[in-house]
């Protein structure tokens, strides 16, 4: 019982706090946001989140660093988008690697 009643103020103290930040977030001047520094680094934020998650995807196993298919699998995809290829085509290629290299 005590672990439910934990889990659901958990889940109140998230729903609060996402309430808070996107408040805060609309009570921003506009004057603010127009600033190019902030552009930039605004415009920046996104990609440093999906390198540290796909960082994390790729060397990490619950707690230890590894290094598995999945890095061939990255470097197949890094590959396939410096040669230009399309998502789809960079897309199969790395799972393939990926998969092919689990199953050996």
């Amino acid at each position: 019982m005590a672990g439910a009643l934990m889990m659901w103020g958990a889940v109140i103290g998230a729903s609060v706090l996402a309430f808070a930040f996107k408040y805060i977030g609309q009570s921003i001047p506009q004057s603010l946001l127009t600033n190019p520094r902030v552009a930039r680094i605004a415009d920046l934020i996104p990609t440093a989140l999906l390198a540290g998650l796909v960082a994390v995807q790729t060397f990490a196993e619950k707690t230890t660093l590894v290094v598995d298919q999945r890095l061939a699998g990255l470097a197949v995809a890094a590959i396939a988008l410096s040669l230009r290829a399309n998502f789809l085509v960079m897309l199969i290629a790395a799972t393939g690697t990926s998969a092919l290299l689990h199953r050996l």
